[in-house]
């Protein structure tokens, strides 16, 4: 049986969702965090985000009601962008006690789906939350970012119960609990 490019599309866009998460129920995993900063963003020193949900750029608090931009992996297929979690998918991280929610694209080029931000590592969903570091200065921003990156556990689609260490990570003094 020959496929029809209608098919093709939907085959590739079922290869391209790894991790795609389709139940809303709460659910714990081990990702790979790392984050991002006000100085290394794209474009430099800015807080531009490609997907805004609740934020016109990067930024949050971390608490339910204003999470912090989260970036993910994705894939780029027939022109179109393919992301690892849904735009507005919201994670709640317990060794920072921040909310998060997906605003953000990890990855860049014309095949980000090579790239480390889609494969992961070393089996675990990589992840990329905005640290900001804006009022802190580039070398606060890399030293914070160098502390929380690691696999750690996360829940996805959090309810509202989880405790909050609120304001922006470096900011906040880059704590991890």
């Amino acid at each position: 049986m020959l496929l029809k490019p209608r098919n093709l599309t939907l085959i590739a866009v079922i290869a391209a969702s790894i991790y795609v998460i389709v139940s809303p129920k709460e659910r714990q995993m081990n990702v790979f965090l790392t984050g991002y900063s006000y100085w290394d963003n794209t474009p430099r020193a800015s807080a531009a985000i490609a997907r805004p949900v609740i934020h016109a750029q990067a930024a949050g608090i971390g608490t339910f009601e204003d999470p912090i931009t989260l970036a993910v992996g994705h894939s780029i297929y027939f022109g179109r962008s393919f992301m690892d979690f849904p735009t507005g998918t919201r994670f709640y991280f317990p060794l920072l006690r921040k909310y998060a929610i997906v605003e953000d694209l990890c990855g860049d080029g014309r095949t980000p789906q090579n790239g480390p931000c889609h494969i992961g590592y070393e089996g675990h969903p990589w992840l990329d939350i905005y640290v900001d570091g804006s009022e802190a200065g580039n070398q606060t921003a890399n030293d914070c970012m160098a502390d929380i990156t690691g696999v750690q556990p996360a829940i996805v689609n959090p309810k509202r119960r989880y405790r909050v260490h609120s304001g922006p990570i470096t900011e906040g003094g880059c704590q991890v609990f």
